[in-house]
């Protein structure tokens, strides 16, 4: 993950002023808030969380394909 310093604000700052997180975060796409001069916390878009999360196709049609072939017997006795 590459992360831009122009989108690195402190936890004091964050705390204090959370409206200039929020702009950077529409203006960058996510900012790391520091604590203590170290990333600590990543703020983005809920609407980019919730792509993040969201599995695809590919993905899941691998790991179907891997559990039939690891429980193929018990699949073939079930279909008995």
């Amino acid at each position: 993950m590459n992360i831009n310093t122009n989108s690195m604000v402190s936890i004091t700052e964050a705390n204090q002023n959370f409206s200039k997180v929020a702009r950077l975060v529409d203006e960058t796409g996510s900012v790391v808030i520091l604590k203590n001069n170290v990333p600590r916390y990543l703020v983005i878009d809920f609407q980019q969380a919730e792509e993040d999360c969201q599995a695809s196709d590919e993905d899941i049609l691998a790991v179907s394909k891997r559990l039939i072939q690891q429980n193929r017997i018990a699949y073939e006795e079930l279909a008995k």
